[in-house]
């Protein structure tokens, strides 16, 4: 069995049930985290619907916040489900705008990680943070059925 991930008539995803309630989940824990709606629908009956302009408001909010953060843990929890939503967004024709993204983040960090020996964070490098999720993205949707 499958579910469907839908924008319209066209079909961005289609995972197998345990993947998309993951996901599912997912999205639930990050759209608490933001305060904002995700803009994916709930699935009824194997499919939901996508709606472009709350998922992009949704998908940009994501990479503000998962940007300013510097934690190790948040970071590696964050990764895998910031990948998968760029893959949606990709495939939604929905922009991100990268050169914003890769000059540093706006506003103050959130979950920083002191270092041990400075008893301060230290924040990554912008461009290659940028360049590696887009990786990661890339990567994860040769393996994101349609």
């Amino acid at each position: 069995m499958s579910q469907y991930f839908d924008l319209g008539d066209e079909t961005l995803w289609n995972p197998s049930n345990g993947a998309s309630r993951m996901f599912q989940r997912r999205v639930a824990v990050f759209e608490a985290e933001l305060g904002l709606s995700s803009g994916i629908g709930p699935m009824e009956d194997d499919a939901c619907e996508i709606d472009p302009a709350t998922f992009e408001t949704f998908v940009n909010a994501l990479l503000r916040q998962h940007r300013r953060a510097s934690h190790a843990i948040v970071l590696a929890l964050c990764e895998g489900f910031t990948a998968t939503v760029l893959v949606l967004a990709e495939r939604a024709g929905i922009g991100v705008d990268w050169a914003q993204l890769g000059s540093g983040p706006e506003g103050a960090q959130v979950d920083v990680q002191a270092s041990a020996v400075t008893g301060m964070s230290a924040p990554a490098e912008w461009r290659a943070w940028g360049a590696g999720l887009r990786e990661k993205a890339r990567k994860l949707g040769q393996h994101m059925p349609r």
